[in-house]
């Protein structure tokens, strides 16, 4: 039997200390309440495991919080419930994210035997007045140490997140922390732009200043933008230069390391997520896990109906897919393919998006490709304006 592709997300939620700007599904907690956590995920897994048993898992992003924050036998026996409960291909892309001050040399020789073989270390800044502003728990000595300790382990592909428009940072500090990473080569550089998040202690700190650069004026401790857009550039430009290509808005790679997980998201391709908050696409359906710690741990996955464990429920229709396939294909630098379209929702993509594309590509927003379409420079500059334009 010819098994469908299926990518498997896994939530660990928890984290060593919550970060200022963090609005992401995280917190801190006692072992007991990790140790709780983890069963009812191994029950949850065996369950998703039966209903999707027809599918081959090509790729597995453990994510969080911080899923370094557990201990290496713990993680061992979550990759174990995953063999035991998935047929996962033996090339399959398997990533884990990890906060430098959480890794040892012992924990990355066991996550590389328990198959785990793509390493993500939220590094985020090389200068440490910026990595306490922004509330990491770690100094940039523990990043490097980190980094040489997944090297000395065996790690061969290893992601660097960094991030940018850090309040009080400059384009020389920024540029410091982009070629310190450069000298270290990851395989792969995740490159944010900071946003101010509302319910964290960052918002409530800047807000103000927030409301007043919208305004034009003044910036406070903020980064102008015209320096968020020399940051911005700085980074295409020394990336380039050292052999790395930019294959989504946010995030470059040598050649070949793309991250295929998250590819499949931007392709819309079938994806399972497991743990509190986790969201999933299979087919035309949506769906996500309550964000409520104590109902998640509180429901019996083995007993509970799949509509009551899942209390956002969606079916697309047509048109939403549509919508969908533009608005995250567009994220990626090659663009949307006009004839996977077409073999997609059985109409070609013009007769349904042929105004805005005509639009956009007047405006200097879009450009044609030999597949379809693709963001210009311009148009990635201000992408969120022009992926707006194709939600009804």
């Amino acid at each position: 039997m010819d098994r469908e592709e299926l990518e498997l997300y896994i939530h660990i939620p928890f984290c060593v200390k919550k970060c200022d700007y963090c609005d992401f599904l995280s917190m801190p907690a006692p072992e007991d309440v990790r140790q709780a956590y983890m069963e009812q995920l191994m029950k949850e897994l065996a369950v998703c495991g039966r209903k999707y048993y027809n599918y081959k898992i090509k790729t597995i992003f453990i994510g969080g919080g911080t899923p370094s924050v557990l201990s290496a036998s713990c993680t061992r026996r979550l990759m174990e419930q995953v063999y035991r409960c998935f047929t996962v291909e033996p090339d399959a892309e398997i990533t884990m994210e990890a906060n430098p001050c959480t890794l040892d040399a012992r924990k990355l020789r066991e996550y590389l035997a328990a198959g785990i073989c793509r390493l993500s270390i939220g590094m985020q800044s090389a200068d440490d007045r910026e990595l306490k502003l922004l509330g990491r728990a770690h100094t940039s000595i523990q990043s490097e140490r980190a980094y040489d300790l997944a090297r000395e382990a065996g790690f061969e592909n290893i992601n660097v997140d960094i991030i940018s428009a850090i309040p009080s940072q400059t384009v020389s500090s920024y540029e410091k922390t982009l070629v310190k990473i450069l000298k270290m080569c990851p395989e792969h550089i995740s490159a944010y732009s900071l946003i101010i998040e509302e319910g964290t202690p960052f918002f409530d700190r800047y807000h103000k200043a927030e409301r007043l650069r919208e305004k034009g004026r003044d910036q406070y401790l903020l980064p102008t933008e015209e320096t968020e857009r020399r940051m911005y550039e700085l980074t295409g430009e020394l990336l380039h230069t050292h052999g790395y290509m930019r294959y989504e808005i946010s995030n470059y790679s040598l050649p070949g390391y793309e991250c295929k997980h998250n590819t499949g998201y931007w392709m819309r391709k079938n994806y399972l997520g497991t743990g509190l908050g986790a969201a999933s696409l299979t087919g035309s359906i949506r769906f996500s896990n309550t964000r409520d710690l104590k109902e998640y741990l509180a429901k019996d996955p083995e007993c509970t109906p799949e509509r009551l464990r899942y209390p956002e429920y969606q079916v697309l229709g047509l048109r939403e897919q549509m919508e969908e396939f533009m608005f995250l294909g567009l994220r990626m630098t090659r663009g949307v393919c006009a004839r996977k379209f077409t073999e997609q929702f059985g109409t070609k993509l013009e007769d349904v998006f042929g105004a805005v594309i005509s639009s956009q590509t007047a405006q200097g927003l879009l450009e044609q490709t030999g597949e379809g379409y693709r963001l210009t420079r311009y148009g990635t500059d201000v992408s969120n304006y022009v992926m707006a334009q194709y939600l009804g």
